[in-house]
Parts: structure tokens; C-alpha cells; sequence
């Protein structure tokens, strides 16, 4: 068996003859990613974003033009503006979503699995954003390590774009990636990444049952809210008040919770918005409409 056929076993790529747009930093992952596209026989349009962040970020583009080309890849370079006055990482982030098609694929591995945990437990998460990276076909090589992606290039005789921010202390990932994980590996004297992942799929089977059970409650009927556990109700008002992907925080739930017992006529939530009751039902009032 080669390198690439091994590899592509533990992935899980759309059906072959799919078209499919692809992240493209150019690094090893999103490397990997193309080739692997390509082995899975998929047609494939790569996606590079240039933050502009650094000097060197015009020859990294020009960098990831070639490798797709020699892959027989098209690849289209967005410009995203990102202002790095403060929480860089993610604002890069955020930008180059606004920029990339919805549906492209990204060459998260089983290593970003364990780190996207990590960083998700220290801001305090719940179970919903400690399963971390959902697998499935829009992250297709997540079952795979960073080493694989690595040696896949070297097969493939391929030199990819190497980020310096990999390497900044300022950010989270990398002092996870580099101190943090290696310290509970050497405490747990084995490799801690598919433990953690293993715990990342746990959570979030639990978590999927638990918002099936609170799906089933309307989340604007107060007496209803506040019937029902508080564990589903929380989470049928974090369904209905998610916005963008981004659910308000738990302060925030508890307070729109307490309307709905009555502890308050009203409360408010982050970006402006008012939670109201009225006739036992809950409404939302934003700064631009009189409610919904």
C-alpha cells in the first residue's frame, strides 16, 4: 500500500467526481489536503487568503499558486484586511471565512482536534464547543496527524509554506502546541492526542442527544422554559439565540432564563439585544425592529 492510499483510507472525502473548494495556507495540512483531494478523485479549486499581515505574505501566495499548479490545481488568491490591533488570531480567522466559499474543506488533523479542545476548556466551554472540530466531508483529513500531512509532502516532493506566526508565543494554539501538549504527554507517558479527540467525539454525541431532547421545546414559551430541566432549557434558548454560528454566553442564557420564570420582565444580551416576555412568551427586540 503507498503513503497516499493509506492515507486516504482514514479519510473521509466527498464522493469521487465531486467538485469541491479546498483552504489553501499552503502549508503542509492544506497540502496534504490537495493531494489527497485529487487521490480521492475529486475536481478541486484551491483557496488561498493573504491577510497581508507580514511582507513575506505576497511570495507566500505566489508560493501556494505553484503547489497547486504542480498538483494541476486551480487557485484562486483572496485579499483579506484584518485589523491586528488586538485578538489577531481570531480576526484572521474571521476574515478569511468572509472571503472563502462556505462549503470549502480544511485540512484540520486529529493534532488540531486535541489543540481546538485545549483551547476551548480554558475559555470555559460546555460540552458543545469541547467536541471541538465535527468530522465529516468539510474536514476530511481530521483523522489524520501532523507528522502524516508532513511526510505526505515529502513524498510528493513538495517544500510547503512555512508560517512564522506557527511560532509566536502570543497565541494560544502554538503554546498549547508546543508546551502544553508536550507536557501532558510526557505526564501521561503516551501520546495524549487521540485521547483527547476520543473525549472530543464523546462530548459531542452527548451533546447532539441532549440538543435532539431540546429541540422539542419552544423556546419563546416562557411556561414552557421553565418546566422543562434547566440543563434542555438552556440549551433550546441557546439554539433559538445563536446568531452567525455564535451563541451567547452563559451569563446570558441564565439571564434570558429568568425571564421566562419571571424573575424579569427583560434582559439583555450581547450586540444589543433585548429579551422580552410578554403573555408568557419571549420575543427579541433588536436595535433595529420593534421585536419578533
Amino acid at each position: 500500500m503507498t503513503l497516499v492510499s493509506d492515507l486516504l483510507s482514514r479519510c473521509t472525502f466527498p464522493p469521487s467526481g465531486s467538485s469541491v473548494h479546498c483552504a489553501f495556507s499552503g502549508g503542509p495540512d492544506s497540502s496534504a489536503l490537495l493531494i489527497l483531494a485529487r487521490a480521492a478523485g475529486l475536481s478541486v479549486t484551491a483557496h488561498h487568503v493573504d491577510h497581508g499581515l507580514r511582507p513575506s505574505s505576497a511570495d507566500e501566495a505566489a508560493t501556494a499558486v505553484g503547489i497547486a499548479q504542480s498538483l494541476d490545481i486551480d487557485c484562486v488568491v483572496h485579499r483579506a484586511e484584518v485589523d491586528a490591533s488586538h485578538n489577531l488570531e481570531a480576526r484572521a480567522r474571521a476574515a478569511r471565512q468572509a472571503v472563502l466559499p462556505p462549503d470549502a474543506l480544511t485540512g484540520h488533523t486529529l493534532d488540531d482536534q486535541a489543540e481546538t479542545l485545549l483551547i476551548r476548556l480554558l475559555r470555559g466551554a460546555g460540552s458543545d464547543g469541547l467536541s471541538a472540530i465535527t468530522p465529516g466531508p468539510q474536514h476530511p483529513i481530521l483523522g489524520l496527524r501532523r507528522h502524516d500531512t508532513v511526510a505526505l509532502c515529502d513524498d510528493a516532493g513538495i517544500a510547503p509554506v512555512v508560517d512564522p506566526t506557527n511560532d509566536d508565543p502570543s497565541m494560544w494554539r502554538n503554546r498549547i502546541r508546543h508546551e502544553v501538549l508536550p507536557l501532558l504527554n510526557d505526564i501521561a507517558e503516551r501520546d495524549v492526542v487521540p485521547i483527547l479527540s476520543r473525549t472530543a467525539d464523546v462530548l459531542r454525541h452527548d451533546a447532539e442527544f441532549l440538543n435532539d431532547l431540546a429541540a422539542e421545546i419552544d423556546p419563546t414559551d416562557a411556561n414552557a422554559l421553565s418546566e422543562a430541566d434547566p440543563v434542555l432549557a438552556m440549551r433550546a434558548l441557546r439554539q433559538w439565540l445563536t446568531r452567525d454560528g455564535y451563541p451567547p454566553n452563559a451569563a446570558a442564557i441564565r439571564r434570558v432564563l429568568g425571564v421566562a420564570r419571571g424573575d424579569a420582565i427583560a434582559c439583555e444580551i450581547d450586540g444589543g439585544i433585548r429579551i422580552a416576555r410578554k403573555h408568557r412568551r419571549l420575543r427579541i427586540i433588536t436595535p433595529d425592529t420593534s421585536g419578533e
